[in-house]
């Protein structure tokens, strides 16, 4: 059985003495797609935040092919990428200017990043404004262009927070594509989402976290039952309070 590429064992994160995150464990494995849902406030972006090396554990490990996250930070971002639900971009670059950022950064090649990004920004419909400043994109435009730099470098891991929000649908079903492709190829992706009908149609497995404290993981198939993810979804984070907005 092959190591998972996103491991998590244990993890705890507390602000000022508060628990945020309470003693989670996960996994994805090759071929996985992982949908990771919750209300807001749960504890999402919180852990997803760690998983790409963005704040530290309290206590715990996160592991991406075997490489500590915190023990070795470089050595695990180099097999990774991260696309935030918020995308933040230099205005002043173009989007090309961007993409050869980022492809530098990972040292991906000149003739391999023009390929790929030629191929990517085609699938996302981007392709005619990679010339233009990014000042000039849409949210969903960036969003679009963050996605193209995350899969440059191939990486074995890709992490996602709400990466269909802003997209046009053509773009949204051309993403699903894309992620259905790189889990096929024995890539892992974890993204968390609040579209559950994305989630359960698109991820092999879910994992539900509640108030900090994960209440269900496993195949996507088990873990809805009989039901649709949304009634499971509802019944399992159904607690006074738990909507009730606060870090995420």
């Amino acid at each position: 059985m092959k190591a998972p590429v996103l491991d998590v064992s244990n993890y705890r994160k507390e602000y000022r003495g508060k628990v945020a995150v309470r003693d989670l464990s996960l996994s994805v494995a090759p071929g996985e797609i992982c949908g990771f849902i919750g209300h807001n406030g749960a504890g999402k972006t919180t852990l997803i935040r760690s998983v790409v090396g963005a704040q530290p554990p309290t206590s715990g490990s996160i592991r991406v092919c075997c490489r500590d996250v915190w023990r070795e930070p470089v050595a695990a971002k180099r097999l990774m990428a991260y696309v935030p639900d918020n995308p933040d971009v230099y205005d002043f670059l173009t989007g090309m200017q961007y993409l050869d950022l980022i492809a530098d950064v990972f040292g991906v090649g000149v003739e391999d990043r023009r390929r790929r990004a030629g191929e990517l920004a085609g699938r996302l419909e981007l392709s005619d404004a990679l010339g233009d400043p990014v000042s000039a994109y849409s949210h969903g435009m960036r969003q679009k262009l963050v996605l193209v730099g995350a899969l440059l470098h191939d990486p074995a891991l890709l992490v996602l927070d709400e990466p269909f929000v802003g997209l046009d649908p053509s773009a949204s079903h051309e993403l699903k594509a894309i992620l259905r492709e790189r889990a096929e190829a024995g890539g892992a992706v974890f993204f968390s989402s609040h579209v559950l009908e994305v989630v359960e149609r698109l991820c092999d497995t879910v994992a539900v976290i509640r108030r900090g404290e994960l209440v269900a993981s496993g195949p996507t198939d088990e873990v809805r039952g009989s039901d649709s993810l949304e009634d499971v979804f509802l019944e399992l984070v159904d607690e006074k309070g738990d909507g009730a907005p606060s870090s995420r």
